[in-house]
């Protein structure tokens, strides 16, 4: 068996073909005038193989893991891990450049005007990725929570590595750089629940019975099928204001994006039973005294 394998290999030897892949191999592709920086055949061969081994133990790492997790997490999990990957790429390319005798730090002296100029380009598209990642991580925001952010309103829609997606009440797909939550003021109407606490305010004539405002007013609010029992609604009466006395009606909604809808019915109810029983909402008024200077 031995004789065989060492004829076989005096054969391979003897036709050329071992010199012949090696010299393939060996082929220089780019090498700078220093000889610092060497790219053959062989290597870009190499850095093929090692991705692909590479690829196929990160899968193999990510079904183990994401098999222990609860089906909400899943989706912010493969979010983080999509980030993750090229990382561990980036580290075994260096890794392997270096193991084969390519000098990693002449490559980065040679580009390090190039790689300044794209950091400071990609300075935002970098906090963009911090940013949703540590949204994924705190669950500061999930999909399906109404947000303000910048006096805009939304629906959250999907929730990426650079952005997030929400839709407005007009159905316009709101596209927001996650960077904005690190610097920007959000507003979560949803985190505590799917409920929150709307007002509507009115003014009203001085010399108005102000018991039965309130009863109106209750009454413009319990009557609207969206509104809540419990916690049930309130009045107050907020301020004595130049020309009316001011109230403000406070009741719960199940469902604070589409705010709006009910709010406007609860005005024109309000409207209606105040015409119904004379109480008038008063408009600003001026008393203007001319001066004749001749007098």
């Amino acid at each position: 068996m031995e004789e065989k394998l060492d004829n076989i290999e005096e054969v391979v030897t003897e036709s050329g073909i071992w010199e012949t892949i090696i010299d393939f191999l060996g082929k220089i592709l780019y090498q700078n005038e220093e000889k610092t920086i060497k790219i053959t055949i062989g290597l870009i061969l190499l850095v093929g193989v090692i991705y692909i081994i590479t690829t196929i133990v990160l899968n193999f790492i990510k079904r183990l893991y994401v098999k222990r997790l609860p089906l909400e997490d899943k989706a912010k999990f493969n979010t983080v891990f999509s980030f993750a990957r090229w990382l561990v790429y980036l580290v075994v390319l260096i890794i392997v450049f270096d193991a084969v005798g390519v000098n990693v730090t002449a490559i980065f002296a040679a580009s390090a005007a190039l790689l300044i100029g794209i950091g400071l380009a990609l300075q935002t598209l970098f906090q963009d990725i911090i940013s949703g990642v540590f949204i994924l991580i705190d669950q500061s925001l999930r999909v399906g929570d109404i947000i303000e952010i910048e006096d805009k309103i939304g629906r959250v829609e999907e929730i990426k590595l650079r952005t997030t997606r929400a839709v407005t009440i007009d159905n316009k797909v709101l596209v927001i750089p996650n960077h904005l939550y690190l610097t920007n003021s959000l507003y979560n109407w949803t985190q505590n629940g799917t409920t929150t606490r709307e007002s509507v305010s009115v003014g009203v004539a001085y010399g108005s019975d102000v018991q039965l405002v309130k009863q109106l007013l209750l009454q413009a609010v319990n009557d609207h099928p969206n509104v809540l029992d419990d916690p049930e609604p309130t009045v107050l009466f907020t301020d004595f204001a130049d020309s009316s006395l001011n109230f403000k009606v406070v009741f719960t909604l199940n469902d604070s994006f589409k705010s709006n809808f009910p709010k406007s019915d609860i005005r024109f109810e309000i409207d209606k039973l105040f015409r119904a029983n004379n109480v008038s909402i008063p408009f600003p008024q001026r008393d203007i005294h001319i001066i004749d200077p001749k007098k």
